[in-house]
């Protein structure tokens, strides 16, 4: 840990930092500044190719120039915008002046009132947002969640035929394959990541009351809706609202936050799972070296991995809920509530990323303990008792549940002998006896395969 991390508050900029830094690329101050300055360049050089009249002898060679300003980001630039802004008390008009002294510099000064022309601050905020959350999806959390979903069905395609005791209600069950429980996992995942994918990327881009009453005064020839829609989904890549207020809706981030709180909810449950079969001894763990499991029991090897994984997807999800109940709720035409929300937006995904690095590292540690579950196949010998049961309604034989209930159910432990004796005594055909013989926990599995 580097020793200014040690003064950070949250864990995420101290404890965690090297594990989701990666996020500040998107969502950090200078970041969000980076996203500003696109879409404000991005949309003067989209006014000059209308042209609007007064751009029309705007050359075009300085649009490469005009880019880089976004595209070769400089720290020293968002400290530039900061100190504008701790004069103008407002970000996004620091961003104006700070584009204005740069065509003051490159000699292009007589064009800087087409600088945000027409524009309001969420027009540049509730793109900027967009698209460093789909930025930040794309290009770590999807990655990450790909990653988990390919060691899941790894394991499924490895332990596929691996029989297993089956525990509902904490007791023991009919029997199961150990590949087709952590395929539950894959498959869930996989229909959530569907969903992921088909929630579009949205933004808000209308002026100050959505629609666009600037523009149209001052150019009223020009189709203006159907510039702004070319603009958010050409120049910016995400789809534009066409009827808003001054704010996006925030429906579809919510969405999206919906989806991702599913999707940890679904890990959390792999946590637990595996938390709990680590406990039951059908997993070992691999040992590090100098790791320590408890600082007084030099024994303990703990399943800390998937402990810090439900931890932090817990920190997450009460985070997202929150965003994805409060970013769609403004009083009329907007208030500033969302302004300070959306500035945590990278808080919940660093969290999650935390809780996924440490979950693939646990899942990387397991061991399959086969004599341990195969011991316990062996040691509950009544879960065959469905088995028998459900054979023997076949046959119409009366009562066989009831039958099964007084058999198991007694005080004694129930052994393969018990069933010997108790289908020995049956009055059934001998070929139903020897069906019923050949039952074992280990063969009462039903049948799993994995999907081609």
């Amino acid at each position: 840990m580097d020793y200014p991390a040690l003064d950070a508050i949250s864990p995420v900029d101290g404890r965690y930092r090297r594990q989701t830094e990666v996020l500040s690329t998107f969502f950090s101050e200078a970041s969000i500044i980076r996203y500003r300055l696109k879409t404000e360049v991005e949309y003067f050089i989209a006014l000059c190719e209308i042209p609007l009249p007064q751009l029309k002898q705007f050359d075009a060679g300085f649009f490469p120039q005009l880019r880089k300003y976004y595209l070769e980001f400089q720290t020293s630039s968002a400290v530039e915008v900061k100190e504008i802004e701790r004069e103008t008390n407002h970000d996004i008009k620091a961003i104006e002046y700070f584009l204005r002294r740069r065509f003051d510099e490159l000699g292009i000064g007589e064009y800087k009132e087409f600088i945000h022309f027409g524009l309001t601050s969420q027009d540049i905020n509730n793109t900027a947002f967009p698209m460093a959350t789909r930025d930040a999806m794309t290009m770590v959390i999807f990655p990450l969640l790909k990653d988990i979903l390919a060691q899941l069905e790894a394991f499924a395609k490895e332990w596929q035929h691996i029989p297993m005791l089956a525990h509902t209600h904490g007791q023991p069950a009919s029997p199961t394959f150990l590949g087709k429980e952590i395929y539950v996992f894959a498959e869930r995942m996989q229909e959530q990541l569907k969903t992921l994918f088909r929630i579009p990327v949205t933004a808000k881009f209308g002026g100050a009351t959505g629609n666009l009453n600037a523009h149209y005064v001052a150019y009223p020839s020009i189709n203006w809706h159907c510039f702004a829609e070319g603009f958010v989904h050409d120049k910016l890549g995400l789809e534009r609202q066409r009827t808003t207020t001054q704010i996006e809706h925030y429906d579809q981030l919510a969405a999206l936050f919906d989806n991702m709180k599913r999707i940890n909810n679904i890990l959390i449950d792999l946590d637990r799972d595996i938390w709990t079969y680590i406990s039951m001894e059908y997993f070992k763990q691999k040992v590090v070296g100098k790791e320590v499991g408890s600082s007084a029991m030099p024994h303990k090897v703990n399943p800390i991995d998937f402990e810090n994984s439900e931890g932090n997807l817990g920190i997450a999800n009460a985070l997202f809920e929150f965003l994805a109940a409060k970013l769609p709720i403004s009083r009329l035409q907007r208030d500033l509530t969302d302004s300070t929300v959306l500035r945590n937006l990278g808080v919940p995904l660093a969290h999650s990323m935390i809780a996924y690095a440490s979950l693939s590292k646990g899942l990387g540690k397991l061991l399959l303990n086969k004599d341990k579950l195969a011991a316990d196949l062996q040691n509950n010998q009544a879960v065959i008792a469905e088995a028998i049961q459900t054979i023997l309604r076949r046959e119409s034989y009366p009562d066989p549940y009831g039958a099964l209930k007084m058999l198991t159910r007694g005080e004694g432990r129930i052994t393969t002998e018990t069933f010997t004796q108790f289908i020995a005594e049956l009055n059934v055909s001998q070929e139903v006896k020897e069906e019923l013989k050949a039952l074992s926990p280990e063969n009462y599995t039903g049948r799993f395969s994995l999907p081609e």
